[in-house]
């Protein structure tokens, strides 16, 4: 009896340093919300959309140009790309729903098919006039998904490092992102997940930006600490696991294409497949205009923002012409 009764203490006291462990941790986890929200405030605007509060940034007049962000990613990886391209061009970045600073309500599904329609309401919301679609990493296969599923909406596609098939094994740096149980993954996202994530940050920023450095200014100026928020942290896990989801069938109709389209790869990509993901897939279609950066990783916009603005410029050429 008295064996019983100390195996229950012990349990209550485990029990009960789990729960302060947990505690604290929520409470670091809203200081560092608190705190990266302070230090790079939203810059743009919001919208309702399938009652998300959608965050955008919109630049320039002109015809227009939809960008749509990877995963883990959020509007401000297109910063780079703005100062040029504003000039002659209605630019709109969006955070995809829950990711940066807009909103997504529970479960709402996420893979590729489905946040096409939400691209396509966004549109509507916007009310572009049939925008060239700019995708990068898993914003590519979003790209893709709109163009397959919403043509009517769009101009052409200029993807940048895009996913456009499924196969290749998650990188073993996004395991922390591979959380099956919604529960946990919410259970996570408001404790360990964002001091582990910048515990992890040297060495993430490594291997997506590799082999080139992310900018020294990528932390606030970049925008780079829009990302520590729980909701954040929910949604690209949640993006994660259902990445995969439709992408086979998804690939089997990439013969229907048949609007403008350009794909620029970094031919050191550490994250993606460059020759799976890229050159096969512009061999799927005549007149894919498909571009190779020589040495450079998965953050093209960055290495190369020259050679990537020239590469969104020729594809907008084809996209818009006559209009």
């Amino acid at each position: 009896m008295m064996m019983v009764s100390v195996i229950l203490a012990m349990a209550g006291a485990v029990l009960a340093a789990a729960l302060a462990a947990g505690l604290y941790l929520a409470l670091v986890t809203r200081r560092i919300a608190r705190n990266a929200r302070r230090l790079v405030p939203p810059p743009g605007k919001f919208v309702t959309v399938d009652g998300n509060r959608i965050h955008y940034v919109e630049r320039g007049q002109g015809l227009p140009i939809l960008f749509i962000h990877g995963l883990g990613g959020t509007q401000f990886h297109f910063k780079p790309l703005f100062a040029g391209l504003e000039k002659d061009f209605r630019l709109i970045a969006v955070d995809r729903p829950g990711s940066g600073y807009s909103t997504r309500r529970g479960l709402t599904p996420a893979n590729p098919k489905d946040q096409a329609d939400f691209v396509a309401r966004f549109i509507d919301q916007l009310q572009l006039d049939r925008p060239l679609l700019v995708g990068h990493s898993l914003g590519g296969a979003v790209a893709l998904a709109s163009a397959l599923d919403h043509p009517d909406k769009i101009s052409g596609l200029a993807l940048i490092s895009p996913l456009t098939r499924p196969g290749e094994a998650p990188p073993a740096e996004f395991n922390d992102l591979d959380i099956a149980s919604p529960f946990w993954r919410r259970v996570i996202a408001n404790t360990i997940g964002l001091p582990r994530s910048i515990k992890l940050a040297p060495k993430t920023l490594e291997f997506v930006f590799g082999p080139q450095q992310p900018p020294a200014d990528y932390a606030v100026a970049g925008g780079a600490m829009s990302v520590l928020q729980p909701s954040h942290f929910f949604a690209s896990s949640t993006d994660f696991r259902a990445s995969g989801e439709g992408l086979r069938k998804q690939q089997q109709r990439y013969g229907e294409l048949t609007m403008p389209m350009g794909i620029i790869y970094g031919t050191a990509d550490r994250v993606l497949d460059w020759q799976a993901q890229g050159k096969a897939m512009a061999e799927t279609a005549a007149g894919i205009d498909f571009e190779a950066l020589e040495g450079v990783g998965h953050m093209p916009q960055y290495a190369e923002p020259g050679r990537v603005e020239a590469f969104i410029r020729r594809v907008a050429g084809r996209a818009f012409a006559g209009r």
